[in-house]
C-alpha cells in the first residue's frame, strides 16, 4: 500500500495535527533528509522520529509495519499514513515554494515512483554508508523530534 491510508485511531505519541516523518536513524542518507527538513522547516510543521525509537516502533506497529526491519520512510499525518514516494511528495510539499515544484513528478505512474523510490530506499545503506549507531538530535534539535512525554 503506497497511498494514503486512514486508520481508526491516533497513532501513539501523534495527535490530529501532528506531520511526523519516521525516518531509519542509522542510515545516513536518512539522516542528510532529516537535516534538510529541520533545516528548509521553517515553520516547524514536521516532527522526526526514527523508526529504532520506542515511538517509532509504535507507530510502525499501529500502521501494520514490521517494527525491526524498515525499508521505506513513513510519513504520518495525524490518523493517515503514506509512504515510498507518496511520502515524500507531500512532505515536500507542505514544505512550500521552492521544493513544493518537485511535485510535478507525481504525473509520473505511482508503480514507476515507486519503484525508482525502492531502487534507492533498498540499496542506501550500500550507497550512502550506515551509522553504527542511531544518531541522537543536537540539544538544539531536540524539539523536532517525537518524543515519549507527548
Amino acid at each position: 500500500m503506497t497511498a494514503c491510508q486512514d486508520s481508526e485511531a491516533f497513532p501513539p505519541k501523534v495527535g490530529p495535527a501532528d506531520n511526523v516523518i519516521l525516518f531509519d536513524g542509522v542510515c545516513k542518507l536518512c539522516n542528510a533528509w532529516s537535516k534538510f527538513i529541520i533545516k528548509y522547516d521553517k515553520q516547524h510543521v514536521f516532527k522526526l522520529c526514527s523508526v529504532q525509537s520506542d515511538e517509532g516502533k509504535a507507530i510502525l506497529r499501529h500502521f501494520g509495519f514490521p517494527a525491526d526491519f524498515y525499508e521505506t520512510m513513513l510519513y504520518v499525518q495525524g490518523k493517515k499514513h503514506f509512504q515510498q514516494s507518496d511520502a515524500f511528495f507531500e512532505v515536500m510539499a507542505k514544505l512550500g515554494y521552492p521544493f513544493k515544484a518537485i511535485c510535478i513528478f507525481r504525473i509520473l505512474p505511482t508503480g514507476f515512483r515507486n519503484w525508482m523510490y525502492d531502487r534507492i530506499a533498498l540499496n542506501r545503506y550500500r550507497l550512502f554508508g550506515k551509522y553504527e549507531y542511531c544518531v541522537l538530535p543536537s540539544p538544539d534539535h531536540e524539539a523536532r523530534f517525537l518524543d515519549a512525554e507527548k
